[in-house]
């Protein structure tokens, strides 16, 4: 029987994979968390085979929960359901040892396996984030590209700040703002500040740098 913890922060998810897991003969669902502080809770304390985790939840994110619960428990496979699939977020999870990756569109039945395969030591991954990863090798991040002053930058950008504030904020002149932000669009391949901030936002940029 393989022994599973569920971390979701939304309860009609959680019951929907509840109903799920209950209707299986190889399968059993021990433990429910409805945020990363508590799946790693429930993680030290039931020792489960395989937790299944959420990436988006309060407290903790899925990310730093997985991270922490293969810190003390490596021997459990973490099994990423989540509705994001974006690279930073794929990326994020695989670093931090998840074994796999499935997007919450896919069939009860594929969850299901992924579970299994989970428990087998391999790794299921859904088509679209496999595609991430081989893209992301072959082609590195361009936020990685940025000095740590253009990271900076980019941030207060996000944040709607104009040049002078920018400049006040990190006690440099406007000039010099001026030419980072030259820099920072060549290394994303954008023209102006929107289409920077919309890039900033969409591939996670101020959640890795902790803005």
């Amino acid at each position: 029987m393989i022994r599973v913890v569920l971390a979701d922060d939304h309860g009609v998810i959680r019951d929907g994979l509840g109903r799920l897991i209950a209707a299986l003969d190889d399968i059993e669902l021990v433990g429910v968390a409805s945020d990363g502080v508590e799946a790693v809770r429930r993680a030290a304390e039931l020792a489960p085979d395989v937790v299944l985790m959420d990436l988006d939840m309060p407290r903790l994110d899925g990310i730093e929960a997985t991270r922490q619960v293969l810190a003390d428990h490596p021997q459990t496979a973490v099994l990423v359901l989540t509705s994001f699939s974006d690279r930073p977020r794929i990326l994020g999870a695989i670093e931090a040892g998840a074994c796999g990756y499935l997007l919450k569109d896919v069939a009860a039945d594929e969850v299901a396996e992924g579970i299994r395969a989970a428990a087998r030591g391999e790794s299921p991954i859904d088509p679209r984030a496999a595609r991430t990863l081989v893209t992301a090798q072959a082609q590195p991040d361009p936020g990685e590209r940025l000095s740590g002053r253009e990271a900076e930058v980019l941030v207060l950008l996000v944040e709607g700040l104009p040049n002078k504030l920018i400049a006040l904020r990190l006690e440099i002149s406007e000039k010099t703002v001026k030419t980072h932000l030259t820099s920072i669009f060549r290394a994303l391949g954008v023209t102006d500040r929107t289409q920077a901030a919309l890039w900033a936002e969409r591939n996670g940029f101020t959640d890795r740098r902790g803005g």
